[in-house]
């Protein structure tokens, strides 16, 4: 499953700025549905320079592959992307089900770098553990 983030002040719609956004509504993916597994909602925050609230909004996105949102800094860049999670920047506010049934067919379908990466390690993952449940055997 593939979990991406939504800046949003209505959960519907992505109308938000990464550091002052209002909420987050983090879906998961797969080829086949999506849902929404949980809602971040934050108080109002001014547009200020404050690095302090960043640290709460990525870590409210933990295991999170992506957050999409109107407007992002270079600092909350480079903090989303140390804690793995690529921010898209939209150039207009567009409707979540429209981004959530174009990611559902990228993961399907493939061909999306981003997603094909993570869904090849979550593939490897499991055959790992699948190994693991085996045994080792010399």
């Amino acid at each position: 499953m593939l979990k991406v983030a939504f800046a949003t002040s209505n959960r519907t719609t992505v109308d938000q700025h990464f550091g002052a956004s209002l909420g987050f509504a983090i879906h998961a993916i797969d080829g086949e549905r999506t849902r929404l597994v949980e809602v971040a909602e934050f108080p109002e925050e001014s547009m200020d320079g404050n690095e302090d609230k960043l640290a709460q909004k990525i870590s409210a996105l933990a295991g999170c592959a992506a957050v999409y949102c109107l407007a992002v800094g270079g600092s909350a860049v480079r903090q989303l992307l140390a804690a793995g999670i690529q921010p898209f920047r939209l150039d207009d506010e567009r409707s979540i089900d429209s981004l959530l049934d174009e990611l559902r067919r990228a993961a399907h379908d493939g061909g999306v770098a981003w997603i094909d990466r993570i869904v090849r390690r979550a593939a490897d993952a499991d055959r790992f553990e699948r190994m693991a449940e085996e045994g080792w055997q010399e």
